[in-house]
Formats: C-alpha cells, structure tokens, sequence
C-alpha cells in the first residue's frame, strides 16, 4: 500500500465527485473519498470499480496524532471550514493541500499560514476552479500582454440551468446581500453585490448583457499576487431575465428575506425542480492602463458545466502537484502555473479560449 495517497475530503459532493473521478482514473489505489458519509462514499468506490478508497472522516474531530493522515502526501478540500485547524495539521505534517472555496475570508487565513508551510516544507494552494482559478490567470494572461496594466475587470456569466449543487445556490442567495471592500485605483472602496451594473459584450452570440457586482474572491487577490491597482468582479446569468430579477430582488429590498433558511430551501428546491435556463458559462477578463484610454485586451473562456469544469480544474492542478515539485508555502493558482499552458492542457473539456487585442 503507497504512502503517497491523494485524500479528497467531500469527494462525493458535486464538484468533489468529479475530482475523485478523474484522479482515480489517473491514479487507481491511491485516492481516498473521505468525508462524514461513508455510505456516500462507499457507493462511489463501487461505482469507480474501487479505483478510490472511502474513508469516514469529521475534520472537525481531527487530532495531532491521527492515524487517517499518515499515509496521505495531497489533501483536495472541496467542502467549507469554520477554522483553519484541520488545514494546520495538514501543513504540519508536511502534507501538500488544496482548497476549492471562494470564500476570501477563509482564504486569507489560509494565506497567513504561509510561513507554517515554508517551515514544513508543505505546498498550499489556493483559488483552484473556474473563477476563483482561471479568471485569476485570465488576469495573469492580460497582465503578460498589458505593459502598464492598471486595471482588469472580471465578467462571469452562469448557466443558471446546471444542475447546480445546494452549496452554489446558497452562496448565491448569501452573496445578493454581501457588501464588500475592493480596490480600485490602490485604494479600498467599499461596493454591494448585485448592484452598479454594467455592460460587457460576451463572445458569439451571446452579445450585450448587464453584469453586477458579486463577492469573489479572484478581486481580492489579484491586485496583490498581480500587483495591479483595480480589480472588479461582476456576474450576470444566461437568462437575461433572471439577471434582470436578482437585480429587482436586491433594489427592493426583497433580497434580505433570501437569508432566511426556510426561502433558500425553498428557492432551491424551485431552482432545482424548474431549469429556467442553459448549462453554458463564461469568463471574461478585460484589461487596460487607464479607463480613459479603454480596454487594451481581453481574453474569455467559455464552456458548459461550470461545476463539472470546476472539478477538472481542480483536478488538473493536484495532479501536477501530486506528480511534480513545487515551492513551499501558501500561493494562488496564478503564482504557480503559466496561463496559457495550464489553458492548453485543460481546453480539450469543452472549453473555448479567445483573446482581442484592441
């Protein structure tokens, strides 16, 4: 039995199961499935023919001396944490660790574990998925074609169609009442999601639409790991009038009551029961040095399943840290990996690439 095993905690989760799928394939015997359900688990080793291992695991419960972690050498985590103490005992066993979360105020935590990492020779990486995750290195890939970059301007259309998983809807639903701080011009400013709309033009047919502000994490980090002056992250839906809807929710008011458990139940259930639109998205970054002077460059990605692709992002990153050697200490997707070949290894999924030089 290796010592060098790959542990997805929450592996039998939406996202997770795609993961746990595509590196069992990749290396058969060596992924574990972990998570508090072990019948959930159990059942999709016997779907992968037992190529992974399921394992019950609370990270809530993990102690200095747990045995599960021995021979563990990656730790996936695809589910969100209160604390970083179970990401703590993984550095301090030297264990590599990836984490799929969008959340900026886990993932700074994380951040400040760096020097932990260093001294314990273990690599940390964070924003790996489709956004954050390829739009911070859409950003990285504007910055190389920029050479006074100021600003970039990030644009993410879902499929409100997807059979998306309940996390999704509820960080949706959570988001619409977030306000948040991003800096613009290198100074923070203070904005609220779902508002201050703006226009962008998405590639086909697509065309024209109106994007609002949401809470991702990739406008958090960039401006430090890039060093650029303004960051912003907008989002809209494939359904022009859904867009059009969670905008009428927030600007009335309507929107607070989406915090209430009972209405996200119940909102979910309708959103999962009634597909109001397509599985497409997209991801789109322009870039500029001034606003005046107008976007210099732009570069988008685009596909179907954004959680099915999620999955194949994060999975493509664990097997080049699983299979290679990489610094130690806490980094984010775009400090480690060059944009346009970690594109080129994952476009064959079903997902376009385009760029314009203006």
């Amino acid at each position: 039995m290796s010592n060098a095993k790959i542990l997805i905690v929450g592996g039998y989760g939406a996202v997770g199961r795609v993961i746990s799928i595509t590196l069992g394939n990749l290396f058969p015997g060596e992924v574990i499935v972990a998570g508090r359900n072990f019948q959930k688990a159990k059942e999709l080793s016997s779907e992968l023919d037992h190529k992974v291992i399921p394992l019950e695991l609370d990270i809530t419960s993990i102690s200095k001396d747990e045995e599960r972690l021995v021979n563990v050498k990656l730790v996936i985590m695809c589910i969100d944490q209160k604390n970083t103490h179970f990401v703590t005992q993984c550095i301090q066993r030297g264990i590599h660790y990836i984490d799929i979360t969008a959340n900026y105020d886990f993932l700074a935590k994380i951040e400040a574990l760096n020097d932990e990492a260093r001294n314990h020779d273990s690599t940390v990486i964070l924003s790996v998925g489709l956004a954050p995750g390829i739009t911070n290195l859409l950003a990285k890939q504007c910055k190389s074609m920029i050479q006074d970059i100021r600003y970039v301007d990030i644009y993410i259309m879902l499929g409100i169609g997807e059979k998306h998983g309940e996390a999704a809807f509820r960080w949706v639903f959570e988001d619409l009442n977030d306000q948040f701080f991003i800096k613009e011009d290198g100074e923070k400013k203070q904005v609220r999601s779902f508002e201050d709309g703006k226009q962008t033009v998405f590639p086909g047919s697509l065309g024209r639409r109106t994007t609002y502000r949401s809470n991702f994490s990739d406008q958090h980090v960039i401006p430090k790991t890039l060093k650029i002056d303004s960051a912003s992250t907008r989002i809209c839906f494939d359904s022009a009038v859904m867009t059009w809807l969670y905008a009428l929710l927030k600007k009335s008011g309507l929107s607070r009551f989406l915090k209430l458990r009972v209405v996200q139940n119940f909102m979910i259930n309708l959103l999962q029961l009634f597909r109001f639109g397509s599985d497409q998205f997209v991801l789109k970054v322009e870039a500029g040095s001034n606003r005046e002077q107008g976007t210099l460059y732009e570069c988008s990605i685009s596909g179907n399943e954004e959680g099915n692709n999620t999955g194949l992002v994060a999975a493509k990153v664990a097997e080049k840290l699983y299979l290679s050697s990489f610094a130690s200490g806490v980094f984010h997707i775009e400090e480690l990996f060059n944009p346009l070949e970690f594109i080129e290894s994952i476009i064959g999924n079903d997902l376009r690439f385009e760029e314009r030089l203006f």
